[in-house]
């Protein structure tokens, strides 16, 4: 069995203060350590103390309060509407067939694009030139954007670019791709730098068209990824299995990178 040579984390830790969300779906992580659980340990045990614990110890905790979107997570096809173009039900998070989330991968580096800019299929097809690559149907496409370069600061959920409707269905249409991912707040332009735009054009099909695409076709994308200039442009294998949560738009996904050697 052929093993990887190098394993590169892709997913950002969760904590109480790295700022990358906004305030109304940030998460709340409360430590509760050894000393503090040593009581409750005991009443599992009649007569026992805590005293009698090693070291008067119990075990440590935490309590989490988070969404299904906070941290390096994947979106389900639920998340973007109840039903897809032909009125199906649209698929939660724990009826995605597993396959989809360990497949070959590929990086498509778009850090020159400005923040706020919506990739085009032109844009992709150039990008497949010049790595010298072919689509495959369940290739995982990847797309490192500036936005992690502020990872930690305020300027986070304000950079990156966003992957227009017709590029977004070009990969899973036209290509048979179902899981892709970004290294960015979100797959479309964030919010605030399309605020101008709306304010003129009045079109809210256009704020949220990377998502919405999957009305017509049913994907799945990761948000909030970490790492990717580190990848080479292919030839890597992908793991992103979601958190199976019933019912759920999205899960919390340990999105690791493994590398062989050729």
């Amino acid at each position: 069995m052929q093993v990887p040579t190098k394993v590169i984390d892709l997913s950002m830790p969760l904590d109480n203060d790295t700022i990358v969300d906004p305030e109304i779906m940030r998460p709340k992580i409360e430590y509760i350590d050894q000393k503090a659980n040593a009581e409750a340990m005991a009443g599992f045990f009649p007569g026992m103390r805590p005293v009698d614990l090693p070291d008067g110890e119990g075990w440590a905790w935490e309590v989490v309060t988070l969404t299904t979107h906070n941290g390096t997570h994947i979106d389900a096809p639920w998340h973007y509407h109840s039903h897809d173009k032909d009125g199906n039900r649209m698929k939660t998070i724990d009826e995605l067939p597993l396959d989809w989330f360990y497949r070959p991968a590929v990086k498509f580096d778009f850090r020159h694009f400005p923040d706020g800019y919506i990739v085009q299929p032109d844009d992709v097809e150039a990008e497949l030139k010049r790595i010298n690559y072919e689509l495959q149907p369940l290739d995982i496409v990847l797309v490192n954007t500036k936005a992690s370069e502020n990872y930690g600061t305020e300027k986070y959920l304000s950079s990156g670019i966003g992957m227009g409707r017709e590029a977004t269905l070009y990969l899973t249409q036209e290509h048979g791709v179902r899981v892709t991912g970004i290294d960015a707040w979100g797959w479309d332009a964030p919010f605030s730098l399309q605020q101008e735009t709306y304010a003129k054009d009045k079109d809210a099909m256009a704020v949220w068209q990377g998502h919405w695409a999957g009305i017509e076709q049913p994907y799945c994308h990761m948000e909030k990824l970490l790492h990717l200039e580190t990848l080479p442009d292919h030839g890597f294998m992908v793991s992103c299995m979601p958190y199976k949560i019933k019912g759920a738009s999205g899960g919390w996904i340990r999105c690791v990178a493994m590398l062989f050697d050729d």
